[in-house]
């Protein structure tokens, strides 16, 4: 395919893997990227696949929908997934990276391609006589954002994410905090911080009465004709559309006094060594980096003020002395409304030549986007070999994932993590849970099998 031309707009996740499956099939890739010239307000870094809301690339075990998509991925050749086990750091049954190694050894592999040459500049425009694919993300905005709006009809969604405080390992009280996974399971990579019941009556107030943060110029600036609400500026963050995946932890303590102990903050499985009981509820840390020197708070997407995320997260024990090293944001995430404008293929339906990937199509996850990249490069270079594209049976995570973009037929589209409940539902009785995922993942990968079978031939 060395007489193939590929331009791809955008070095994430999505944007990284794409041009490098198509640089290895032999196409010539023309790889664009704003940074440094132009940061949108969530990017820092200069390198690529740059992660921003999680170092957590999600659970590994076959059984599960997330591990399941890896599995996918991995067969079909995905280089980042390479590049994180490079940059792996302990997380239980999860697989989660050191960010700045990630990142730098996706750099390395897209900037050492012979195939990708790269542009550190930005893109206005978008050039249909040859195939295009933009992966530019859920902030993408000015001229280019104009210009999909005009390919799309202006059919643009938005919903607004939030990112986690980071805490430095020294900072931490260990006669409260202990290392422990659930049900003694696996290794202890997980960081604890048990709560009593008084202790998390008064947190769950604080949190609850606590300031946010108005939302900024940057998140308000959305298309006229965007939706739900297109002139957020100076609301709150309970008053537009979030994210349920991702949602900020105020939000969740304003929904009752019990949804944190029943989401990020579930004490099952875990037992209290100062006390030898359950506690009433429970934060886990997860190391950011190899040195574990840095700890995420998980689940405590925010968009409390700065101050108050420190006068409030403190009051988790051992956290009374925390060092923040960076403070949980919200801003907006831009997606379209892919079933009305995109093919299985995630072209346009009405500019086949202009496809689409990533977080931008209304997946939501980083391997949920970088599986989407994966999958646009395929279906381009089938297009410009003049072949069929057959998307992987519902039955696979891929498949699933692909229908849900193309084929969803709701009433309001929202973006969406990988799980079963977007797969095709088991011909099978009543039976155990494990039991019935262990089906499914065996279902899917014969199923996926089968396709890659038929891909290759």
């Amino acid at each position: 395919m060395s007489d193939y031309k590929v331009t791809v707009l955008g070095a994430g996740l999505a944007g990284c893997e794409a041009a490098l499956w198509l640089a290895g099939k032999g196409v010539q890739v023309d790889l664009y990227e704003q940074k440094p010239m132009h940061f949108s307000p969530a990017h820092k870094s200069e390198g690529f696949a740059e992660l921003i809301c999680s170092n957590s690339l999600k659970a590994e075990r076959l059984d599960s929908a997330s591990g399941l998509l890896k599995e996918e991925m991995r067969r079909m050749g995905s280089q980042l997934l390479q590049a994180a086990e490079v940059a792996r750091v302990a997380a239980g049954g999860a697989l989660a990276v050191d960010r700045d190694t990630f990142s730098a050894e996706v750099t390395r592999r897209v900037e050492e391609c012979p195939n990708i040459t790269v542009h550190r500049q930005p893109v206005e425009h978008i050039d249909e006589s040859a195939p295009i694919l933009v992966a530019t993300g859920p902030l993408t905005d000015g001229k280019l954002a104009d210009e999909i709006g005009a390919l799309t009809g202006d059919e643009r969604l938005h919903f607004y994410d939030a990112v986690a405080p980071i805490v430095t390992a020294e900072s931490l009280d260990y006669n409260k905090v202990f290392a422990a996974s659930r049900y003694g399971r696996g290794d202890a990579d997980y960081l604890n911080c048990p709560f009593n019941k008084a202790e998390y009556e008064a947190f769950h107030a604080a949190l609850a009465a606590a300031e946010r943060a108005p939302l900024h110029d940057f998140d308000t600036g959305a298309e006229q004709s965007a939706r739900p609400d297109p002139d957020a500026h100076g609301k709150k963050a309970d008053t537009v559309t979030v994210y349920e995946g991702c949602m900020p932890i105020e939000i969740m303590a304003a929904r009752g006094a019990d949804t944190m102990r029943f989401g990020p903050l579930r004490p099952v499985g875990l037992v209290d060594p100062n006390t030898g009981h359950r506690p009433w509820a429970n934060v886990q840390l997860r190391a950011e980096n190899k040195e574990r020197t840095l700890y995420n708070i998980v689940g405590f997407q925010t968009n409390l003020k700065w101050g108050e995320q420190k006068r409030v997260f403190r009051m988790i024990p051992g956290l009374e002395h925390a060092e923040f090293v960076r403070y949980g944001v919200m801003h907006r995430n831009t997606f379209l409304d892919a079933p009305r404008v995109l093919s299985a293929g995630l072209c346009l339906k009405e500019h086949p030549n202009v496809f689409f990937a990533g977080q931008i199509t209304g997946v939501e996850g980083y391997m949920e986007s970088a599986a989407m990249g994966l999958w646009a490069g395929l279906c381009c270079a089938l297009q410009m070999e003049n072949r069929q594209v057959t998307a992987p049976d519902t039955q696979t995570a891929m498949g699933a994932l692909i229908h849900y973009i193309s084929e969803y037929d709701g009433k309001d589209y929202q973006p969406m993590n990988m799980n079963f409940g977007l797969m095709a539902p088991l011909e099978t009785g009543r039976m155990p849970k494990a039991q019935k995922q262990k089906l499914r993942s065996e279902q899917a990968k014969q199923a996926f099998e089968h396709w890659m079978s038929y891909i290759e031939g």
